[in-house]
């Protein structure tokens, strides 16, 4: 049994989180120029900012398409995606990487039409370094051809070095940030550490806007991620709107002139941590 009240694209498909959510899909599919987006890494710069439920609502938006859609929990140390799911965590991607196995062989079905999950599995001594392996290699292989979308839920990138490794093998990346919790400066080293491997990063979801009424109750913004470019310098620094209709001290974000970082739109919720009161599975 799927967790309804995280993956709200699906229990609640008329509000305005899952809104939010198709709208994140739809930048995401516009934000590949020269190719389809079809492997995505979630990531973030903490741990309790929300990638787990962003991974699991932007996966099923893309299989609410007619797609077939693949979900794998990337978080070796600290997996939340069975939970989402109501999925046994014995097995998993883990299981498939050490033994050399079929990977097909321990995805899962879900509740949600077209989505398919791949729990992380025991938690190995060397996440890393299991990353690393030709074994990982041949995972993507394997799996690309029977999906139109991978999403992983990867660890946060500022602590373990796992969503870097990875990052630099998916076309495009997504970075997910709670308001009014994450340092500036750790929101900017996050953003560096992606760059120094050379990430494509497609944007960052700013989650945790307070409450200001009924019609924003939940918000997310996404923000397009621009490159360095001499032609537009005044990219590179760009402070993030404040919501229509709000006053400052309700609204505004907490992590402003970041970097890199422009608006792009209105995108998601403030979405509930799945781990919220529960340890993982191991």
């Amino acid at each position: 049994m799927i967790d309804d009240r995280t993956l709200q694209i699906v229990s609640n498909p008329r509000s305005p989180v899952a809104e939010a959510f198709r709208v994140a899909r739809t930048n995401i599919e516009f934000s590949g120029v020269d190719k389809d987006m079809r492997t995505i890494l979630v990531t973030s710069s903490m741990k309790g900012e929300g990638k787990t439920t962003v991974s699991a609502n932007l996966a099923a938006a893309f299989a609410q398409l007619g797609r077939r859609v693949l979900i794998v929990d990337a978080d070796f140390r600290r997996p939340m995606v069975h939970m989402v799911f109501g999925l046994d965590n014995r097995q998993g991607i883990t299981t498939s990487l050490l033994k050399h196995g079929n990977p097909l062989e321990y995805v899962r079905p879900t509740a949600v039409p077209g989505l398919f999950a791949l729990p992380s599995g025991p938690i190995p001594p060397n996440p890393s370094e299991l990353l690393m392996t030709s074994a990982m290699a041949a995972f993507l292989e394997s799996v690309k051809p029977q999906f139109d979308h991978i999403v992983f839920d990867t660890p946060p990138v500022t602590i373990v070095t796992d969503a870097a490794i990875l990052t630099t093998k998916v076309d495009g990346t997504v970075l997910v940030v709670r308001s009014g919790t994450v340092d500036r400066r750790l929101l900017k080293r996050a953003m560096a550490l992606l760059d120094q491997v050379k990430a494509n990063i497609l944007g960052v979801v700013v989650n945790g806007i307070n409450r200001v009424n009924e019609a924003y109750y939940y918000q997310y913004y996404y923000y397009n991620y621009y490159g360095p470019s001499s032609k537009e310098p005044s990219r590179r620094k760009r402070r993030v709107r404040r919501m229509k209709g709000a006053s400052s001290e309700e609204a505004a974000p907490q992590v402003r002139e970041v970097s890199g970082l422009g608006t792009h739109g209105t995108v998601a919720p403030d979405a509930p941590d799945p781990s919220a009161g529960r340890a993982p599975q191991r």
